[in-house]
């Protein structure tokens, strides 16, 4: 473990003097600007800060396999091992990911009217939050997935892997069975009645999903 948080914060040192997490970080406050507004219902404000963390994410996943440089990589992957160095590139962008959507998550709780869509029905602030935080964290999840699974080791041309970061961004917000869909969806349905859904089906299914992706993506950089 101690290897490990060593190595995180190796990458997110990278990551940080590189600049190069500005761009999804701009993109994620830009869709926050145009889509979430001041005395808007608080649980639809919640569900697209969530939602529009899922493409940043992803994003900031890619970006944290590829902001090191190949002979920097290739000396770490020596003394640390290539699974061991991979995970730490995953969880840096995990805890990069989670980090903005935290605080997307309390500022619009803060700024959104605390009703249901109707604006009559009270929400309090409280359990929206935090059902937003649950409903954050599950489409933070997923779009680590989609970036562990169309970055290397698995897809190493640069046209192929913004495609399918693309596609897996797009399928998982829009696909029935995807849990960022539910989370979500759980969101913006207690808005219309006016009741604090806890998304935790969705989370638990996001957090096993993202292990799944991470073990196999491990897995897969310490054959290559």
């Amino acid at each position: 473990m101690r290897a490990l948080a060593v190595l995180v914060r190796y990458d997110a040192a990278l990551l940080l003097r590189s600049h190069r997490a500005l761009a999804p970080l701009v993109l994620y406050a830009a869709l926050l600007g145009i889509g979430v507004q001041s005395g808007q219902p608080v649980l639809d404000s919640l569900g697209f800060a969530a939602a529009a963390l899922l493409p940043v994410a992803a994003w900031l996943t890619r970006t944290c396999l590829t902001v090191e440089p190949p002979a920097a990589r290739d000396c770490v992957v020596a003394a640390a091992g290539p699974a061991r160095t991979h995970l730490a590139s995953l969880v840096t962008a995990l805890l990069a990911s989670l980090a903005p959507g935290t605080v997307a998550v309390c500022l619009v709780a803060l700024i959104s009217d605390p009703h249901g869509a109707d604006h009559r029905t009270e929400v309090p602030r409280g359990p929206a939050a935090a059902a937003g935080l649950l409903a954050m964290v599950a489409c933070a999840l997923l779009g680590l997935v989609i970036g562990a699974l169309a970055g290397r080791p698995l897809l190493r041309g640069r046209a192929a892997s913004l495609a399918a970061t693309v596609a897996g961004a797009v399928l998982f917000l829009v696909a029935g069975a995807s849990p960022a869909n539910a989370a979500v969806g759980s969101l913006v349905g207690g808005s219309q009645d006016g009741t604090t859904r806890w998304p935790l089906l969705p989370c638990a299914a996001a957090l096993l999903v993202a292990a799944a992706a991470v073990a196999l993506a491990c897995r897969l950089a310490r054959r290559r």
